[in-house]
């Protein structure tokens, strides 16, 4: 058996070498490198789907984006269809976490949770349009088909943190790591300052998204702040204040007017969640109005601008105010979807099958119709239905914090997606499905030790009952 193997070996490794040769003489070095390296990444996550998690957590902001294709019609119309560092990684996390649950069966794919219908249904409000789209040529296919892979890659994470974190030392570590990649990313943002520019996240690209960085921000920040609540450790409590100071202080200077209004509901739920909420709330609200006072004068000037904008001939009035250019344009933009939405009122034009519009809500309702919207709609709900359930099922502080931090920070993406699309945003819904995975089995987590002591509990009553019954023997035996 043992020849068997030793010539096994040799004809695989004169395959292997021959398959090397071949591609060295024909494909570049980098594109070498990046095979192989694909290749132990496969091979790590296939022996530890948790390093695989770490390496995906890091490259939500640091990877840089690739462009792939130039598309001719639809939303993308005149632009490239990007691909990031990180869509790879995904792909490749993905499949080895595909390859690991079809070897080891008893892993399961889809760990059941609340979300898991939802998900279905939105899934396929976006593929059903998009293929009409497609054959009524009011999609490119190739358009459809990268935005479409774009919006189902971050369920793909949410499902890989609820199958794999299993323990509390899990949940911390994976924490660690959130709160370690924002605080990177807040002081590279903060080198940005110097330049006078408004901030965005790293590898954003010449123009930057300032939007898309202040939503990634509020999220992180309020999960951060919810911990801060309910943790007692001071080393913890330290370090959770230093970095939301340090977010606090980068979404300042994102001058990103969509972000300011988020943080504003994200703040009240959180004082919405003390216990003294009677006290808290309008102590919170005192310091809303006095802020102005305190906030950095390019922020006023920000938030100032809105309305005070010297006179456009493209500005919209309200009243006797004059909203300024850009978002007279966007308030327009939404007015001619709603518009344009009756053509197609089911099923929508199809992703990316209508122009570039920055509205959540408004683009879902154009792109995939009311039955789309009822579909993201539902999923919505159903975030909010698992937080509460969650809720219920919890006591552990961490995980109440966690909670609250959550929710807080959902609620204040709810409201960023009025003037962005914050649900499609790969930079902001990577970390937020994370999130969503990590609440989604905290009632798991708390359950575990419980079992174990009551599985304990069993033995000992059990070996307690067999030895009364052995002495009972003896004694038995002995007259």
């Amino acid at each position: 058996m043992s020849i068997f193997r030793l010539i096994f070996f040799i004809l695989f490794s004169l395959f292997a070498t021959a398959l090397i040769g071949f591609a060295a003489a024909e494909y570049p070095p980098f594109i070498l490198l990046g095979s192989l390296m694909a290749v132990v990444l496969f091979i790590l996550t296939f022996l530890n789907t948790e390093i695989g998690l770490y390496i995906l957590i890091f490259s939500m902001l640091f990877s840089p984006e690739i462009g792939v294709v130039e598309v001719g019609r639809g939303a993308a119309s005149g632009r490239e269809v990007t691909l990031r560092l990180d869509d790879f990684l995904l792909a490749i996390i993905g499949f080895s976490w595909f390859a690991k649950t079809a070897v080891y069966k008893e892993l399961g794919l889809f760990v059941k949770t609340e979300l898991n219908r939802p998900i279905f249904y939105y899934m396929l409000a976006c593929l059903v349009p998009t293929g009409i789209g497609i054959m009524a040529r009011r999609v490119d296919p190739n358009a459809g088909f990268f935005f479409l892979l774009k919006y189902f890659e971050y369920f793909i994470v949410f499902f890989m943190v609820a199958n794999h974190v299993e323990n509390e030392a899990q949940l911390r570590r994976i924490l660690f790591c959130l709160f370690l990649t924002c605080l990177i990313a807040c002081i590279v943002g903060m080198a940005q300052i110097p330049a006078g520019e408004r901030l965005s996240a790293p590898f954003e690209g010449e123009k930057g998204e300032p939007n898309t960085f202040g939503g990634y921000l509020v999220l992180n920040g309020a999960v951060a702040a919810g911990i801060l609540s309910t943790v007692t450790d001071r080393r913890i409590r330290w370090a959770l204040i230093g970095l939301i100071v340090a977010i606090v202080s980068t979404l300042a200077f994102t001058g990103s007017r969509t972000s300011y209004l988020a943080v504003v509901p994200a703040f009240f739920l959180l004082g919405g969640f003390s216990e003294n909420r009677k006290i808290v709330l309008p102590i919170m609200a005192a310091v809303l109005i006095v802020s102005p006072l305190f906030l950095p004068p390019s922020v006023k000037e920000r938030i100032y601008y809105t309305v005070s904008q010297p006179f456009h001939p493209q500005q919209i009035e309200v009243g006797n105010t004059r909203l300024d250019t850009s978002l007279s344009a966007r308030i327009r933009s939404w007015q001619e979807g709603l518009q344009d939405w009756t053509a197609h009122p089911v099923i929508g034009y199809g992703v990316t099958g209508y122009r570039f519009l920055d509205a959540q809500y408004v683009r879902v309702l154009v792109e995939s119709g009311v039955i789309g919207l009822a579909a993201f709609g539902y999923l919505l709900f159903a975030v909010f239905r698992m937080a509460r359930s969650t809720w219920n099922q919890i006591s552990d502080p961490l995980h109440k914090g966690l909670l609250k931090g959550f929710l807080a920070g959902y609620v204040g993406l709810l409201f960023h997606a009025i003037g962005a699309n914050t649900f499609i945003i790969v930079r902001i819904m990577e970390p937020f499905w994370f999130v969503a995975g990590l609440i989604a089995v905290l009632p798991a987590l708390e359950a575990a030790p419980q079992e174990i002591a009551e599985k304990e509990s069993l033995k000992t009553t059990v070996s307690a009952a067999g030895s009364a019954v052995m002495r009972k023997g003896s004694t038995v035996f002995r007259r």
